[in-house]
């Protein structure tokens, strides 16, 4: 009796979480959402996540707040969103550089991306692209490769950072090619741009978005992107795959994460209110002007995803020997 006691009572308590969270997802949102961005304004993970807030806030009538929360390439703000309750009102833009590779290169970061967040909703990705001064002598991948084999080290390329996933593409690059080329690192796309186009540094490895006003422009000229079909913003642009490096297929992602715990019909909702979004043909050209490619998937997709982009590139940073304290 006492048992049945105990188990009609376990139920009834399972019953009322259901119906709790059923009536949170029926409610959500009551009240404004943050959504945390962690790089400065003005860059692309902020136009992005700025893109989604706005129309979330236009088009499903919620109202969505942009918080930035800057610093330490992007996981001071992915701190903030671990520290945030699970109820769904604190989102944070993740994406590769501070969800996957942040956790390897920053050994003291007090959380784990596979047990401290619920991926959400995947938004988007965007090629790297790799470019030049419109000065510069080379013209395809296969200029670049001849010279950095004639003379090793001596070709130069600048990045946003050491570690970034820019970076982990240049050695990728290295690796594929067969060549040894000379990173330098700056804080930032911005920097490396700049010294790009002086001629400080003969190619520029960048994220599209950073690269392609630039590039519009006719002051940088681009010589292959690294994701396996070619960048809507650069349709003219070949892919690595397609200069010689066959199967060569890397590139950096977005996607929104709330805290572990935070409850199923939430996270569902919400996906499914982005990935309605990603459908819209204005958000679709607002996403592609930045350079990226809106890429929707189910939450268990994006899971899946998430979990075995985080595996495979432990040894890709291993390999790279970067390492930030």
């Amino acid at each position: 009796m006492f048992r049945q006691l105990i188990t009609c009572t376990a139920a009834a308590a399972t019953a009322a979480l259901s119906f709790t969270a059923a009536a949170q997802a029926t409610d959500y949102p009551n009240k404004p959402v943050r959504m945390i961005v962690p790089f400065p304004p003005g860059g692309g993970t902020d136009i992005l996540s700025r893109v989604i807030a706005n129309k979330l806030t236009e088009v499903s009538h919620w109202t969505v707040v942009p918080d930035n929360r800057a610093g330490a390439g992007g996981t001071i703000g992915i701190t903030e969103a671990v520290k945030a309750a699970p109820t769904g009102y604190d989102m944070v833009m993740g994406q590769k550089d501070n969800v996957v590779l942040g956790p390897y290169l920053y050994k003291s970061l007090p959380w784990n991306p596979l047990k401290d967040l619920t991926p959400v909703a995947h938004v988007a990705y965007t090629p790297i692209v790799i470019a030049t001064a419109a000065s510069s002598p080379y013209k395809t991948l296969a200029d670049v490769i001849a010279a950095a084999k004639q003379h090793p080290a001596k070709v130069t390329y600048g990045s946003p950072g050491n570690g970034t996933s820019i970076h982990l593409a240049g050695v990728m690059l290295e690796k594929a090619a067969g060549i040894q080329l000379t990173h330098v690192p700056y804080k930032g796309s911005n920097p490396a741009m700049m010294d790009a186009l002086a001629g400080n540094v003969e190619l520029l490895v960048s994220s599209v978005p950073s690269a392609i006003g630039q590039i519009k422009s006719g002051k940088l000229r681009a010589i292959a992107v690294t994701s396996a079909t070619r960048s809507t913003s650069l349709p003219d642009t070949p892919t690595l795959a397609e200069s010689g490096l066959k199967g060569f297929n890397v590139s950096t992602w977005y996607g929104i994460f709330m805290p572990k715990n935070t409850p199923t019909a939430v996270v569902t909702k919400v996906n499914a209110e982005v990935n309605k979004l990603l459908a819209m043909p204005e958000v679709k050209e607002a996403i592609q002007t930045q350079g990226a490619e809106p890429q929707a998937m189910t939450v268990q997709a994006f899971d899946k995803f998430f979990q075995a982009d985080f595996k495979a590139n432990k040894a890709i940073v291993e390999a790279s020997g970067a390492s930030i304290q």
